[in-house]
């Protein structure tokens, strides 16, 4: 998603968020692990510290293993948050420069485990917006809900009707799409073992269905799910 060997060309955003978690995990990390999981995914970058011109920088970690590993018994802790949507790569230690840095990549939770919430309570359910963590109104929580039951319901659906090898090509595409919320053409089609013009019929016909929305030229044209 990003080039480490650069990270001081990268600033904070919606997919972004940076701690520099010299003292340990920060509190504040179950915020953002929520707020991820509940709009469209990001990294969080522990040993990473934002300097007053927005750029950021790689920090000395003490002992970055000791950190994951704090993570992940944490990350598995009701108290702390309400599922552990992540894969045994999405949290590894990275270096920078001389620096090494913990990488925490939190996909969008997949229909069904959303809202993820965290600190022990369902009312701490957050959602991402710019470079902030924001709590979840009841409007999100029901916009959230609707969005999901819509991707849910037409998984099933085309799971149920059409062509064997047409529902498998459209449950891989949705399926890479909830884990990686933008994609181009060619990396799905890697991903997926399709053919890129089977990919494109896919797309195509999510498109016009409303599941699936385009940005950007033919050239670097990238995929979204609309929900």
């Amino acid at each position: 998603m990003i080039d480490l060997n650069h990270l001081e060309q990268y600033r904070e955003n919606n997919r972004i968020e940076a701690k520099k978690a010299i003292g340990g995990l920060p509190q504040s990390i179950w915020e953002t692990y929520s707020a991820f999981a509940n709009t469209l995914g990001g990294l969080i970058l522990l040993g990473v510290e934002e300097r007053a011109d927005k750029s950021l920088h790689a920090v000395r970690l003490p002992d970055p293993e000791r950190l994951v590993n704090a993570f992940r018994a944490a990350v598995n802790d009701p108290d702390n948050a309400s599922v552990d949507i992540l894969s045994e790569s999405d949290v590894t230690v990275e270096p920078v420069g001389d620096a090494r840095i913990v990488v925490i990549r939190v996909p969008r939770a997949k229909p069904g485990a959303r809202p993820v919430w965290v600190n022990g309570s369902p009312g701490n359910c957050y959602r991402r917006s710019g470079e902030g963590d924001y709590r979840c109104t009841e409007k999100d929580l029901e916009a959230m809900a609707h969005e999901d039951a819509v991707i849910a319901e037409k998984m099933r659906a085309d799971a149920e009707s059409g062509r064997p090898e047409g529902r498998g090509r459209i449950r891989k595409t949705v399926a890479y799409l909830t884990e990686h919320p933008i994609a181009g053409t060619s990396e799905i089609a890697e991903a997926t073992g399709l053919a890129p013009r089977c990919v494109r019929a896919v797309l195509g016909k999510l498109i016009a269905e409303g599941i699936v929305v385009a940005s950007g030229n033919t050239r670097s044209r990238t995929y979204r799910l609309k929900y």
